[in-house]
């Protein structure tokens, strides 16, 4: 009786392990909705199926760092493009600029969360922290090819990547020596993969939750921080320093450190499908995680363009505070500094309330917002409380109440109620939803319930039987012909890309085989948009420009990859996107004319930006802003079928 490992950590709930191996995988059980009129709903450009791909945990940098457009006239924002790295993965002319520093005093004085840091409290790494195995060795899914039919979200001939990519190291925990030089890298990024680190192997997770990250990317409005090109003032400079102090012990070995800076290289053969798709279609380099944090921070806003808040869980949705042992306090210790760590956190839990200037952490964010050289709405109700980690929803994914701590069911509404209301067809398409529940079926505990926006409202038992789908039914719908309007799909845990429990070649698998199965169907194909990205980026460093629209970010820049008949050409889009850009798109092509919410993120205007060539032309003239994605399509014809508004900015 062989199991397999655990399923990932950010699910969110305690996962059991997977069944024995001589369980058959349940196939697809929900019918696919009938979808004869989506042809005839009334749309702004010919699109008429949207289609969002999300796997989990890149940066931008982290897999397009030494990536070079196809074509002459277009230009991309990277590692190599600034002169940080050179082609081959070596320090570049500019690596200067992605230094990165330890703390040595603390910058706020004793006792106080600081969210930058000046000259006299970091000093620059000699090397880099090893990057650290942080507890992978063996493929965690491997068994996965002993189950009869395998993981039916990836084609048969992709299977075998569950079995490849351990470490071959007798550890889980230390130096992860298949790095070149692990114990003596410059302080900056460096190439991952080389001669005994291949691109399909399997690597250690890094840090990313709220706090953490606002500290990772050093922020400051002042002569130290900003420039023309950087008006917030955003250094990116504590990657790795932050996560070798925010919670570790005095004395403690850090096991989550320098593999922060890591970075694939397309110029060597790395992330094969992306630099396809990137040479072929468009691709933006100023597309942003929504917010600091990670997978379920920053999967709400694809729903929502905001962050959901706890409330009392009824339908008038009244904001009460969560038990006060679950309220963060990122104020560092007194105790830990006798030990030299200015950074080791009083109490790490679930929920803030930024509403509150004197509460731990909240000042000195709110204070950084204040300054910033445009005007910035927090959006932080008064006595709301939010999450700065994962924390699951009131409902399972079979529509009943969650046990443990969740996130009380709520009422704001979502583009999800938009659509229905408009009476335009969409699903949610999860990896192992079929299998959720059943305690018998081996992928149960695979679906990411923190990822599917729709599962925090009170309505989310109602919208199951017509919105929410297994992946199987979304290959179902692409061959018949009967997708909806919009389809958000998510792989489930083992080949969403993220690291230690997958790795990013099988997301490429997953996300490959719709993107082939669509162009198959040449009727689909012909009026279809893909979008391929990431929830957020996972810790990884990346050098772009950070816009702060509200308390919660933005944050670092991750991929964006638009696949359609309409983004032919190699285009590089420099406008400034996010994930309720795609609720901003939604809206402008379906021609909804409303706005989710007085207070969501889709009521910002879309960015105002210089031309190639300014020094400023990633930084929105008119922040704060938000694109609607409609930049990275050229629409070839303007007629009265899809109302004249067609024609994107390129």
């Amino acid at each position: 009786m062989a199991t397999i490992a655990r399923w990932p950590r950010r699910t969110a709930t305690c996962l059991a392990l997977l069944a024995s191996s001589a369980f058959v995988c349940v196939g697809s059980s929900n019918a696919a909705d009938p979808d004869k009129s989506v042809d005839q709903i009334p749309t702004a450009s010919p699109i008429k199926h949207v289609i969002i791909i999300v796997g989990e945990n890149r940066s931008f940098d982290h897999l397009f760092a030494t990536y070079v457009p196809k074509r002459d006239d277009e230009r991309v924002r990277n590692l190599l493009s600034e002169g940080i790295v050179k082609a081959d993965g070596s320090p570049g002319p500019n690596f200067a600029r992605a230094h990165q520093f330890q703390i040595t005093a603390p910058p706020n004085g004793p006792g106080n969360f600081f969210m930058s840091a000046g000259a006299s409290s970091k000093m620059l790494y000699g090397f880099l922290p090893a990057p650290d195995v942080a507890g992978v060795q063996k493929p965690p899914f491997a068994a996965i090819v002993t189950i009869p039919g395998g993981d039916p979200g990836l084609p048969a001939a992709d299977q075998v990547l569950y079995t490849t990519g351990g470490t071959g190291l007798p550890y889980t925990l230390g130096p992860d020596t298949r790095i070149t030089n692990d114990l003596s890298l410059p302080p900056g990024p460096f190439q991952m993969t080389g001669p005994t680190m291949p691109y399909d192997a399997y690597t250690g997770d890094t840090i990313h939750q709220y706090f953490q990250m606002v500290q990772q990317v050093d922020c400051a409005i002042d002569a130290e921080h900003v420039s023309k090109s950087n008006p917030t003032g955003c250094l990116h400079d504590l990657q790795s320093g932050i996560t070798t102090t925010y919670s570790t012990a005095p004395g403690a070995t850090p096991h989550d450190t320098g593999q922060t800076m890591a970075f694939f290289n397309m110029q060597k053969g790395d992330v094969p499908l992306f630099k396809s798709l990137a040479d072929q279609f468009t691709i933006s380099d100023n597309y942003h995680q929504p917010v600091m944090g990670g997978t379920g921070p920053d999967s709400v806003p694809l729903g929502f363009a905001d962050q959901v808040v706890f409330t009392d869980g009824t339908a008038a949705g009244n904001l009460v505070a969560p038990p006060a042992s679950t309220i963060y306090n990122p104020n560092p210790q007194i105790s830990a500094y006798s030990g030299g760590n200015f950074n080791l956190y009083t109490l790490r839990r679930q929920f803030f309330n930024c509403s509150d200037p004197t509460a731990p952490g909240m000042k000195p964010i709110l204070d950084y917002l204040a300054k910033l050289p445009y005007a910035v709405d927090p959006k932080c109700a008064s006595g709301g409380f939010y999450n700065a980690v994962n924390v699951n929803p009131t409902w399972t994914p079979q529509g009943t109440p969650q046990s443990g701590l969740v996130i009380p069911a709520q009422t704001q509404r979502s583009i999800g109620d938009v659509l229905t209301a408009k009476g335009i067809p969409w699903k949610y398409y999860g990896g192992g939803y079929n299998a959720s529940g059943d305690t018998k079926n081996p992928f149960n505990g695979s679906y990411c319930n923190i990822c599917n926006p729709f599962e925090y409202q009170l309505a989310y038992p109602s919208m199951r039987t017509d919105h929410m789908r297994d992946v199987t039914d979304l290959f179902t719908d692409i061959q018949n012909g009967t997708l909806p309007a919009v389809s958000y799909v998510k792989p489930d845990g083992t080949m969403d890309g993220h690291p230690a429990s997958s790795k990013f070649d099988l997301f490429e698998a997953f996300a490959g085989n719709i993107i082939t199965m669509v162009q198959a169907n040449k009727e689909v194909w012909k009026e279809t948009a893909i979008f391929v990205t990431v929830d957020e980026g996972g810790g990884y460093y990346d050098s772009g420009f950070i816009q702060w629209v509200d308390f919660f970010g933005t944050g670092p820049r991750i991929p964006m990859i638009a696949v359609s008949p309409f983004s032919r050409g190699g285009h590089v889009s420099h406008a400034y996107n996010e994930h309720s850009s795609f609720v901003k798109f939604v809206e402008r092509n379906w021609k909804l004319n409303t706005k989710l919410t007085a207070r969501s993120r889709d009521n910002l205007p879309n960015p105002v930006q210089g031309h190639d060539g300014d020094a400023d032309d990633y930084v929105p003239r008119n922040m704060p802003a938000i694109g609607d994605l409609f930049d990275m399509f050229h629409f070839d014809r303007d007629d009265d079928d899809h109302g004249g508004e067609g024609h994107g900015d390129h």
